[in-house]
């Protein structure tokens, strides 16, 4: 045989086994996405069983040690990897009476984290927080707030969402609207600034004096959400009313009605509790020291059960590890995810787990991560690295054009310095991808509300996710190159500094929070 026409005929029927090896994997991706979806199971065990997963709550482990048993029964290893500690806190049931002028139950749910009404309920007059003039003015009002409940948030002029006044009112009226609107948010602003107080010590300041607990409305901008975040409360209660309830409580006090609310809130206090990562790996067989990450943030606030916000990059996740094990159950490169805790803290636990493996971030191929909603993926950017394009074109080429074709790529990008959990790599040098999703409004209805439940999951969308997760982790594994992590020296100019945009610094997770 001629020797110099054997090498090409080697290097074309390997070229060619290894697109029927490639084009195998993925038809059967696909078609397990598209004949044998988990999600609705998923979803159902995750948001509508364990529910919504602060940090530091009894929710929060059920839900670790929950992914740890799923991932067991598929035949992947899996671990809980304790990155930190945190407040140990559980939810309790709220009830809310207008009890005086009239009777109303109230929509309304405690903060995270605040104090409980020691199972008696509080019976108190609600007065509302006066135009302050100057920080001595607010001193001497202080004492009014004795014994009473105090609302403390601007009350909104409309309950409508803008864009339902777009629609419905005449130009000159909407105008009119957005400038009330604005000029009340601002001289509400000012009012609140004169105490010398900032948000965290003006509640605390009435509660020293004496008040029976603090109402506030955080609306979202949208019918019936609300926004539920931490109470900065250490001995009475913190609630969050609708904007319609907040608003009528509100008119009653500013009117003289001196409405009379009756406020159950039951909560525990569970000392400082361990808080955890759950971590899942199929080890790579040729380069088991590469890695290829799948991740999401498990936590979520918990005034609904934390669907889109992160269940829906949860269940993405899983999904993806489950049908990779099943038709990749050898990969060249080691296969981690990463289920993240305390992200809305402050990225924590995948800082925490930069921080406790140098080994694996320093041999990452790549992390691909997804966090805003349920939508299907329609931006991915190259975070600022050099050789970003080369990788995540090479690797969508593989993707259905369905899927593929309604993804934006910008390379070299812009390094994430927050945001969700790919931050805490690329502030490391490792090439951490953000899988960034169509909004459904998001920031309004689902991002931190009471609203962002089960229900809200568009379980169509999240099947493409996974078709376009798994199909880039397999062909970044299956790469013959190993990624390079060499940073763009053209970074973009930021608007609004006019400057270069740098690279962002690695910050320490905060191991110990809440107290």
């Amino acid at each position: 045989m001629n020797k110099k026409l054997l090498f090409p005929t080697l290097l074309l029927f390997t070229s060619s086994f290894a697109f029927a090896q490639d084009k195998k994997v993925i038809d059967n991706i696909v078609k397990e996405v598209n004949e044998n979806s988990q999600l609705e199971k998923l979803a159902h065990e995750l948001l509508d069983v364990v529910g919504p997963r602060l940090v530091g709550s009894p929710q929060m482990k059920q839900a670790n040690d929950w992914a740890v048993k799923k991932y067991s029964d598929w035949g992947i290893s899996a671990k809980n990897e304790k990155w930190g500690e945190w407040r140990g806190w559980e939810r309790g049931v709220t009830h809310i009476d207008l009890v005086s002028p009239r009777l109303r139950t109230l929509e309304g749910t405690q903060l995270a984290w605040s104090p409980s009404t020691n199972g008696k309920p509080i019976n108190a007059e609600a007065i509302v927080l006066p135009a302050i003039t100057d920080s001595i003015s607010f001193q001497k009002w202080l004492p009014n707030a004795k014994g009473k409940l105090v609302l403390i948030s601007m009350n909104q002029i409309s309950g409508r969402p803008e864009k339902n006044w777009e629609e419905f009112a005449t130009k000159d009226l909407f105008d009119k609207y957005k400038k009330e609107k604005a000029d009340a948010a601002k001289a509400w602003a000012a009012g609140v600034s004169k105490t010398g107080l900032n948000a965290k010590n003006l509640a605390l300041a009435i509660e020293n004096a004496g008040a029976a607990g603090i109402i506030i409305n955080n609306w979202s901008q949208g019918f019936g959400v609300d926004k539920v975040f931490g109470a900065n409360t250490t001995k009475i209660p913190t609630v969050d009313l609708s904007v319609e309830d907040y608003g009528l409580v509100y008119r009653l006090a500013v009117n003289g009605n001196k409405p009379m609310l009756k406020i159950e809130s039951e909560s525990k206090e569970l000392g400082v509790v361990p808080t955890f990562n759950t971590i899942a790996e199929i080890k790579g067989k040729q380069k088991p020291k590469e890695y290829v990450m799948l991740s999401a943030h498990f936590d979520s606030w918990d005034a609904a059960s934390g669907a889109t916000d992160n269940g829906s990059g949860t269940i993405l996740m899983m999904e993806a590890m489950r049908i990779l094990k099943k038709f990749y159950p050898n990969p060249k490169r080691t296969i981690l995810v990463g289920h993240w805790g305390s992200e809305e803290q402050g990225l924590n636990g995948s800082r925490a787990f930069v921080e406790d493996h140098p080994e694996i971030v320093s041999n990452l191929q790549a992390l691909f991560n997804q966090d805003n909603g349920t939508g299907r993926v329609v931006n991915i950017g190259g975070q600022g690295f050099a050789k970003s394009k080369d990788y995540i074109t090479r690797w969508l080429a593989a993707v259905p054009d369905t899927i593929k074709n309604q993804i934006k790529t910008s390379f070299p990008g812009m390094p994430g310095a927050g945001g969700s959990d790919f931050a805490s790599f690329v502030a490391a040098g490792a090439l951490g991808y953000s899988l960034s999703s169509t909004s459904w409004d998001y920031g309004t209805y689902t991002w931190h509300t009471n609203r962002d439940s089960y229900d809200k999951l568009v379980f169509d969308e999240i099947r493409s996710n996974v078709i376009l997760a798994a199909i880039m982790v397999y062909m970044a594994c299956e790469d013959p190159e190993k990624t390079s992590t060499e940073k763009a020296t053209d970074l973009p100019i930021n608007e609004r500094t006019g400057k270069q945009v740098t690279w962002p610094v690695q910050t320490k997770s905060n191991r110990k929070g809440g107290l």
